[in-house]
């Protein structure tokens, strides 16, 4: 056995760092023949952690796991010493000086290699820091005392040293060089410099997922029986969804559109793969029509998975179901669909979070635009991780206008590269198509859009034809008082037998259900409430209750927050808006006269006498800008017309916000993360290095998370089964069994709620969320801060007046 080990289990098998350095490289070449660099990732994964074979890492390693007893000499405190023994800087010195001399097109190709391996623990490194050094050549001479180089040369295996002079030649150099001539063939400077870093980002993503991979697999040996690694079958799905579509009856004028809408998405799946959209008014039947289309063209082109991005975690379950429920069958022995519903795995990793984190490896993937662009751009392994699963994809994103105003140019920029040089197609879905090919600054980047990449065709008669409310436009200069609005849709409620209130905030919702409880002429089964305060099992629960009672014409008058506007398959006879974006407006018009059951129906505006939305700026900015429209006379306020006039106002107020700028309070200087991440001009040390790739990874990665306030899941004791299941992740976390722990945190996903800053803060304070085992980072919340009728609170739940945050 090789006296160098990676990795020892708890029941003392060892894992040889030999073997795991040829485990890892095999898979690195695998996922990063999807990059068209497969001998890139072989060599990365060879070398990841080559200062393993230093004797100050073998000692370490041998003292955390039990191979060196307390009693024996060279035993080391290694507690002290966890994270502080440098094994991934070894590796990255060795290709970067191996690769210099084959000139520039050498140095380049060095640079990004060894950035992958210097920063697999790390997340990727700067290499030129925003306070005026160069990181990445202050990593590169590193004292050899530190990163163990020469003694793990000399440690390692003949093999190995073998076949790492074979593996690096002028050949080599010249394939990745000729990849990256490829990538660069981008209209200016900072886009090339952007798909450059971009390229160094996903090939660290093969490294990262590989490493992670391997030592899972390690770890609990049966999950390699789901890696099967062959093709996926698109066919099976394909007949299960056409066989579904072919049951699906229905003789009114709508059902036949939604046919017409799916068959014309049929159609054009054998188009060559690109940037589409699919403009379809709110209850067009998208879902199905979109699904179809991708299993389609997944087939046709033999792609590895579908993955959907919808804007908010509180219709994942709804979309989920809906899919499994036509392409799923009990026979399946693996699900075709996974869940994200909330991001439990902490960001930074333990060693057992990075055993059960999950990398996207399922045909279809459920997930949000949130986690999506986490995986695009924030700092740290975790998101980066699954960012190869992007190749070689169908990408469908759900209301694509709800894509955040700062990402804009950086996202233009990241679909454009992964649909120009990854193989994968993006269908960009929605009722009110953004610009997103029409920006103010498109040499910052904008999505490269072709007319005839619509899939339906005449988009202005499709609108006509599925016209089924209309907009009654209610603002007035005074606004309306919470009386006053309760007393709207009590009326309205009485008139037509249901009726559901959007508003832009929790406090609004909670207190026109408080106003609303006191009268009379409501019933406490026909009143409901929902927001992202309560868990994704608790929200389902309410909209089946829901869901039935308008099926069977029960009275129904909901209040929700804006989650119930994107993808919510309910139809409701009277809607009430508060005034918001005009997209906003659009989606809520989908609620209403859903199915075209009722001659017509109508769309309540309202601007409430009092507002908190200082904080919420895309709701105030988009309140303000549709109101402009709706006072320019457009005869109808949901046509493509008025919305395209909504988003000219919308983007061209906001043009300078769409790089993601950085306040010179984060950064000692004004900036943006679109030039971080390409060609960092501003940065003082940038005329005085020779470095090619110049960017500053991490710091964009630590500048993303700060400013999109980035919120912390907590799970809650929802029912008997939230609360069995922090019992039994607290007992197994403690004992460690990965396979289960793995499966808890899949299904914690539907008891969890995502909470803010502001809120997370004043939980602790009231000491109410615990960690179900020391140093886990996964966290519970305590019973007493979760209310039946309103979900999480800041405050214990008999306190109604300060759950209103």
């Amino acid at each position: 056995m090789n006296k160098f080990i990676a990795h020892r289990r708890k029941d003392g098998k060892e894992q040889s760092l030999d073997t795991h350095l040829a485990e890892v490289s095999g898979i690195t070449a695998r996922l990063a023949f999807k990059l068209g660099v497969p001998d890139a990732g072989t060599l990365i994964g060879l070398l990841h952690d080559m200062g393993k074979f230093s004797s100050d890492f073998q000692t370490y390693i041998g003292s955390a796991t039990g191979k060196i007893n307390p009693d024996e000499d060279d035993y080391v405190d290694f507690k002290g010493l966890k994270g502080k023994i440098d094994h991934s800087s070894a590796g990255a010195q060795w290709v970067w000086e191996n690769c210099h001399k084959w000139g520039p097109q050498g140095q380049l190709v060095g640079q990004i290699l060894a950035l992958c391996i210097a920063s697999h623990h790390s997340g990727l490194i700067d290499c030129l820091k925003p306070e005026g050094e160069n990181g990445f050549l202050d990593r590169m001479g590193k004292p050899d005392n530190k990163t163990h180089k020469n003694e793990s040369l000399n440690s390692a295996p003949a093999h190995y040293i073998e076949k790492l002079d074979l593996l690096l030649n002028k050949e080599f150099i010249q394939n990745i060089w000729g990849q990256l001539k490829v990538i660069s063939q981008a209209p200016n400077q900072s886009i090339r410099s952007f798909n450059v870093g971009f390229f160094s980002r996903m090939l660290f993503s093969c490294l990262i997922d590989a490493d992670r991979i391997n030592s899972a697999d390690f770890e609990c040996p049966e999950n390699k029986q789901h890696r099967d690694n062959v093709p996926v079958d698109w066919a099976t799905p394909i007949k299960r969804l056409e066989q579904a579509i072919s049951g699906f009856d229905g003789d009114k004028p709508i059902d036949e559109l939604r046919r017409n809408i799916s068959d014309t998405c049929r159609e054009r799946a054998v188009d060559t793969q690109g940037i589409y959209t699919l403009t379809v008014p709110t209850g067009g039947g998208k879902t199905y029509a979109s699904l179809r289309y991708a299993l389609h063209h997944a087939q046709k082109h033999e792609l590895d998975r579908i993955i959907y991005i919808i804007p908010f975690t509180s219709i994942i379950e709804q979309n989920a179901v809906a899919i499994r429920d036509v392409i799923e069958d009990s026979s399946d022995t693996t699900p075709w669909v996974l869940e994200q519903h909330s991001n439990l795995e902490p960001e930074q990793q333990s060693w057992h979070s990075k055993l059960v984190s999950e990398n996207w490896d399922s045909p279809i993937v459920m997930t949000t635009m949130v986690q999506f662009l986490e995986v695009l751009f924030s700092g740290g392994t975790r998101g980066a991780r699954k960012m190869h699963q992007l190749a070689n994809t169908v990408l469908i994103f759900d209301e694509i206008q709800t894509l955040p105003i700062n990402c804009t140019h950086l996202f233009c920029n990241a679909l454009n590269y992964i649909t120009n040089y990854c193989k994968t197609t993006a269908l960009l879905c929605t009722a009110t198509q953004p610009l997103l090919d029409q920006l103010k600054s498109p040499e910052k980047g904008q999505l490269i859009i072709p007319p005839e990449n619509e899939l339906v065709g005449n988009v202005p008669k499709l609108f006509e034809d599925l016209n089924r409310v209309k907009l009654s436009n209610k603002v007035r200069p005074e606004g309306w008082t919470t009386e006053q609005i309760a007393a709207l849709a009590l009326d309205e409620f009485r008139a037509f037998g249901s009726c559901l209130i959007i508003v832009n905030t929790k406090a609004w919702a909670q207190q026109l259900y408080l106003e609303i409880q006191t009268s009379s002429d409501i019933d406490k089964d026909s009143l409901f409430q929902l927001s992202t305060s309560l868990c994704p099992a608790h929200r389902k629960e309410i909209f089946e209750k829901v869901k039935k009672r308008l099926k069977q014409d029960q009275p129904v008058l909901c209040i929700s927050t804006q989650l119930i506007e994107a993808g919510v398959d309910v139809d409701f006879a009277s809607v009430i808006r508060f005034l918001a974006g005009l997209d906003s407006i659009a989606q809520a018009a989908g609620r209403c006269n859903r199915n075209g059951l009722r001659k017509g129906s109508t769309v309540h505006v309202v601007n409430p006498d009092e507002e908190k939305i200082d904080l919420l700026k895309d709701i105030k900015i988009g309140r303000d800008k549709a109101q402009r429209v709706m006072n320019e006379g457009f005869d109808n306020l949901l046509a493509p017309d008025a919305i395209k006039q909504y988003f000219n106002y919308y983007f061209y107020d906001r043009a300078k916000e769409m790089s993601y700028p950085v306040s010179v309070k984060r950064l000692g200087r004004d900036d943006d993360l679109l030039n971080l991440l390409s060609c960092n001009k501003l940065n003082t040390v940038r005329n005085n290095n020779t470095l090619l790739l110049q960017q500053s990874f991490m710091t964009a990665g630590k500048v993303f998370k700060a400013i999109d306030s980035p919120t912390q899941a907590v799970i809650v004791p929802y029912g008997d089964e939230g609360k069995n299941l922090i019992a039994d992740l607290g007992r197994v976390a403690k004992e460690f069994d990965v396979k289960t722990y793995r499966e808890l945190l899949k299904k914690a996903q539907k008891f969890s709620v995502n909470v803010f800053p502001n809120v997370w803060n004043r939980l602790q304070n009231e000491n109410a969320v615990h960690e179900i085992q020391p140093d886990e980072d996964i966290y519970y919340l305590d019973e007493k801060y979760y209310s039946d009728e309103f979900g999480l609170s800041d405050k214990p739940c008999n306190k109604m007046t300060a759950q209103i945050f």
